[in-house]
């Protein structure tokens, strides 16, 4: 009896191997983006409206060097493929500057806090870009059917929502009471050292067991100013990529806020946030698995639009939340939302690139995610303008200045601004059609079941 190709067949990466790596991505990054706010501005003071400025240029420069690192990626030849190079370089550096970010002397203050915050935040969205680009990159590689990036996207989004528990539920714990306290650093240092090692070993695991195609490599090597024109021509990369910002600046606005809504808007000490991130971060690992027999049964495109949907009611039910037990109660909505986009998202995103491959006789999947990451850019520029906000509509400046109703101030930006980003998401979605290209690796094996029909 025969048996039926698989993903992890000879010659394939197992799926479970490459998945791991988005534990090792995510866990800098995670910590980065959750607890910023918190040890910048709540504990050594740096104004609001300095974060916003930082937050807007930082964006600037890495919506630039984004298109160029993916586009070098797609050009680099060595024989041991294109993307492996640039995660083991990228690996070290993320962890060196997550630590150093994490390690502002304690004299800094005034323009010099500025200056230290703006150059390890830019390095670390920088390297974390160069890790990002070329890991999202080896999925439409390694897994060209869509039913097999469902499984492997399944698993690394659970590894990923692991990475999510240790890094922003845990880490309130570790900083504020294993190895710091509510308004000391040191537990950041600490924490960014122990974070930091776990991530470099994770990703040169996972990237030295990555196997590439070499015929990927073999054709003419793509130029810069034509693939970008070819990029920004094409309808599919602003409707995709503009759609799901909506869903990526939602949920920045919420990892980087999750911490001070606990403490302002619920009245509680920040490590509760461990109950609230954990409940989220659990449901949504459980969700993963029926979500991806929605993609089975269902396809991508009508679960993606489906759980846009179901996100953007749960940001309405947290705003309501006046305690642990209901902001946990409405956590589980969010959670459930929340895991139908980590299912699909990436799913849409790879079906762009497969009709840009198909259509152009080239496979530039890193410098079209480069692209694409242009709108997660927007991220930290939306999140520093929301924050800014506070102190306009709230009063709430830093922790030593919190303004009148610092709770009122981040219930808007936890949940307001989300709520209204993933409605507008929402809508766009039920407009977006993303057909099924289907490269010739993928094609079913003699005697193999039918193609599977565009949905």
């Amino acid at each position: 009896m025969t048996q039926p190709a698989t993903v992890t067949g000879p010659g394939r990466t197992p799926a479970w191997r490459y998945a791991i790596g988005m534990f090792g991505t995510s866990i800098p990054i995670n910590m980065i983006k959750g607890s910023m706010i918190l040890y910048y501005v709540d504990i050594l003071g740096l104004d609001v409206r300095a974060y916003g400025a930082v937050m807007v240029i930082y964006a600037i420069i890495d919506a630039l060097d984004n298109p160029l690192l993916g586009h070098l990626s797609d050009r680099t030849r060595t024989r041991f493929g294109r993307r492996r190079p640039w995660l083991l370089v990228g690996a070290p550096m993320l962890s060196a500057c997550m630590i150093a970010f994490f390690s502002a002397p304690a004299s800094l203050e005034g323009a010099g806090l500025v200056l230290w915050f703006a150059v390890f935040a830019i390095l670390c969205e920088a390297f974390d870009s160069m890790l990002n680009a070329n890991y999202g990159a080896l999925l439409p590689e390694l897994y060209p059917r869509e039913r097999d990036r469902a499984v492997a996207n399944s698993l690394r989004q659970g590894f990923q929502l692991v990475a999510l528990v240790i890094s922003l539920a845990v880490t309130p714990l570790l900083t504020t009471e294993v190895f710091g306290t509510e308004r000391s650093t040191q537990g950041f240092q600490t924490t960014a050292i122990v974070y930091g090692a776990v991530a470099l070993a994770v990703i040169v695991f996972m990237a030295l067991s990555a196997r590439e195609r070499p015929r990927y490599a073999t054709r003419e090597r793509p130029r810069l100013l034509p693939s970008v024109w070819s990029i920004v021509r094409n309808p599919l990369f602003w409707t995709v990529g503009l759609t799901g910002a909506c869903y990526g600046i939602a949920m920045a606005l919420v990892l980087s806020g999750i911490q001070l809504y606990v403490r302002y808007s619920l009245g509680l000490p920040v490590v509760n946030a461990l109950y609230l991130q954990g409940v989220v971060i659990l449901v949504s690992a459980a969700g993963l698995v029926a979500w991806t027999r929605v993609v089975a049964r269902r396809g991508a495109l009508w679960t993606w639009r489906i759980a846009f949907a179901v996100l953007a009611v749960s940001f309405a039910g947290l705003f309501l939340a006046t305690d642990l037990a209901t902001g946990i109660a409405a956590g589980v909505l969010v959670g459930a939302g929340w895991s139908g986009m980590l299912a699909t998202n990436d799913l849409i995103v790879a079906r762009v690139l497969d009709v840009d491959a198909s259509r152009n006789g080239e496979h530039r999947e890193g410098l079209f995610l480069s692209a694409f990451g242009f709108f997660s850019r927007l991220n930290g520029v939306v999140t520093g303008l929301a924050l800014t906000s506070l102190g306009l509509l709230f009063g709430y400046n830093s922790g030593t200045d919190p303004g009148a109703d610092p709770g009122l101030a981040f219930r808007v930006y936890l949940c307001g601004y989300p709520f209204v980003l993933t409605a507008i998401g929402a809508i766009a979605a039920r407009l977006i059609t993303v057909p099924i290209e289907t490269p010739p690796e993928a094609a079913e094996p003699a005697g193999g079941s039918a193609a599977e029909r565009p949905r």
